[in-house]
């Protein structure tokens, strides 16, 4: 008898405490600084105004996740879409984010300041922020870069995978020392170092004098560290994770850390398996290396293109599926940062919609709400979650944006 009434202690002490959880989960202000949504679906066609089958996002799993502020990614290829070039696509993206948003008055809004975003959360509707991924977005022009402005952009990713005229990306830092043979400083000398030209520290001071928060997620070190130095507002990763975790050219190392925390910034966690887990990393690489050509060589002998492709689709996402984290080891990338820095410094960055493979368990945006229930487990406060699910990222919009 003893027994039995211990498991039913047991079972609802359990159930008080999810419910707690849940009711702090929704009670939070929760921010994501990263979904790509925009480029991966919208521009296809798809309707995000209503629940989906396909992707990570859209209006109706939002809510049910408890989102209530999501900066959308303006992003566009190292080759542009448009024949105008890559200011052309960026505008393109932020005219279908205004299409969505006329749509839907009642259940959204596109803020351009902090005392908008605070007013959009009041009304309990879907606040809607834009950041664009990538410096060469502004074509080296910083009349673009205040057009880009104008139009809502609240954040600017300095670089994305491709280096710019004036900065570094992470991607190239990582290789040898190799700029691209066109890579020329403003004065139209060959560049030869990393990091930010005299033009890109220029952009960075123009970023602060409107209210663009630097986002420095994607840029090589050197570029971080001169972006830090040149910055006069805190600045923001908008989805990076630990490189002590898992070592990929795409994380930040402790010294970057603890930069940001002295900048005041916010590091957002990118929940890409390869920036989660070293082990699903290695396994995506061998599978893109020499050891899968074999394999896809191989197969080749026996099927056409198209049955080729479809054939080796299937096979690198079953030899992946058992490499993928698990939400605990997207979590430690969380409880790494707080433990070397601090509580004021951590934030969700997720990169929905942008990425090939999530941690077990994250499947869309509705699963917010275990990370969560992962940092009550581990001992969080209530108040030190709310900072991670939302809290640090709002202190960072209210120090960078221009009070209407």
């Amino acid at each position: 008898m003893r027994t039995l009434w211990l498991i039913l202690f047991l079972f609802s002490f359990q159930f008080v405490i999810a419910q707690s959880t849940k009711k702090l989960h929704y009670k939070a202000i929760l921010v994501d600084t990263h979904n790509d949504v925009l480029s991966s679906s919208v521009l296809e066609g798809k309707d995000i105004s209503h629940r989906l089958t396909t992707g990570h996002s859209d209006l109706d799993r939002w809510k049910e996740g408890g989102v209530d502020v999501q900066f959308f990614s303006v992003w566009t290829d190292k080759t542009p879409r448009n024949k105008e070039g890559f200011f052309k696509d960026a505008n393109q993206e932020i005219d279908s984010l205004e299409i969505i948003n006329l749509r839907n008055p009642y259940r959204m809004m596109i803020a351009t300041n902090y005392k908008e975003v605070k007013k959009g959360i009041r009304q309990k509707k879907f606040v809607a922020l834009i950041g664009v991924e990538g410096g060469h977005m502004i074509e080296d022009d910083l009349s673009k870069l205040e057009e880009l402005y104008n139009r809502g952009m609240r954040y600017m990713t300095l670089t994305w995978n491709n280096s710019t005229s004036w900065a570094s990306s992470a991607m190239d830092e990582a290789a040898p020392l190799n700029p691209p043979a066109d890579w020329r400083g403003t004065s139209g000398d060959s560049l030869k170092r990393k990091g930010l030209t005299e033009f890109g520290k220029q952009v960075v001071r123009k970023m602060n004098e409107l209210g663009v928060i630097v986002d420095l997620s994607h840029v090589g070190e050197q570029t971080f560290y001169d972006a830090i130095a040149t910055t006069s507002k805190p600045v923001l990763l908008s989805h990076s994770s630990v490189w002590n975790i898992c070592p990929v050219f795409r994380n930040v190392k402790d010294e970057q850390i603890k930069a940001v925390a002295k900048n005041g910034g916010v590091i957002c966690i990118n929940f890409y398996s390869g920036f989660i887990d070293s082990n699903f990393a290695k396994k995506m690489a061998e599978l893109e290396g020499t050891e899968g050509k074999r394999i896809k060589d191989s197969l080749g002998k026996n099927y056409d293109a198209a049955q080729l492709n479809e054939i080796w689709r299937k096979y690198f996402s079953a030899q992946l599926e058992p490499y993928r984290p698990t939400l605990s080891q997207l979590v430690d990338h969380i409880d790494y940062i707080v433990k070397l820095v601090g509580d004021d410094y951590a934030g969700i960055g997720s990169d929905f919609d942008g990425v090939s493979s999530l941690p077990v368990g994250m499947d869309d945006v509705t699963k917010y709400p275990l990370i969560t229930e992962e940092l009550n487990r581990r001992g969080y406060s209530d108040k030190s979650i709310k900072k991670i699910l939302g809290g640090n990222v709002m202190r960072v919009m209210k120090a960078n944006f221009k009070t209407p």
